[in-house]
């Protein structure tokens, strides 16, 4: 007996975003490059920041997102592990059944506020964990990327379509924190269109 899955609560964000629809056109070399892309896609003035900045929250009228900077780099680094252990459970496994994860209880158990909460080992993680599955990903053959899990709300999903959500999760939001950057720094130096770093194929490649 099958069953359907209960609908996508988060499906509103990608189901018409351009960014989605760039992201999923990639083949899975393409894919993999973007999925290069850490922490070079961040404002890297973040780490100017005060703790107060921070840690300010915004109002919805703001057009920036409502979680202070802190949470929002907490929760990348937690979406980063999550993705990546779905991935590699996808391959070694047959089959496993994902859990669902609820990010605004984690945002509020208090789990990135303060200043006990570093950012800098949130950007680490991000970092770390892109590096290490880019590489790991570009050793698996097409049969493996095709490996599948089932997720409670998105149903079944290959490891190539783990890699798409990660993928976009990472930008998506990143577009919103360097917005929140520029609330107090001003708008972004301009940098040479180089692309992400070794590898990336987001910017500056045609």
């Amino acid at each position: 007996m099958t069953t359907t899955p209960i609908a996508d609560k988060y499906a509103y964000l990608y189901a018409n975003d351009p960014l989605f629809e760039e992201l999923s056109r990639l083949d899975d070399a393409g894919l993999i490059r973007r999925l290069g892309c850490g922490l070079e896609i961040f404002d890297r003035r973040l780490f100017e920041l005060s703790d107060a900045q921070l840690d300010q929250a915004f109002l919805p009228e703001a057009g920036v997102g409502r979680w202070p900077v802190r949470v929002l780099l907490g929760h990348l680094a937690d979406a980063e592990m999550l993705y990546v252990h779905r991935m590699r459970r996808a391959v070694g496994e047959d089959n496993p059944l994902l859990s669902n994860w609820d990010e605004n209880a984690a945002v509020d158990a208090g789990l990135y506020t303060g200043s006990q909460h570093p950012i800098g080992a949130f950007v680490a993680v991000v970092h770390t964990l892109r590096r290490w599955t880019v590489e790991w990903l570009t050793t698996l053959t097409g049969d493996q990327l095709d490996r599948r899990a089932m997720h409670p709300e998105r149903g079944e999903m290959t490891v190539r379509r783990l890699a798409l959500y990660d993928a976009w999760h990472l930008e998506h939001h990143a577009k919103y924190l360097n917005l929140k950057v520029e609330r107090f720094l001003g708008p972004r130096p301009a940098e040479p269109e180089a692309g992400c770093g070794a590898g990336c194929g987001c910017r500056g490649k045609k």
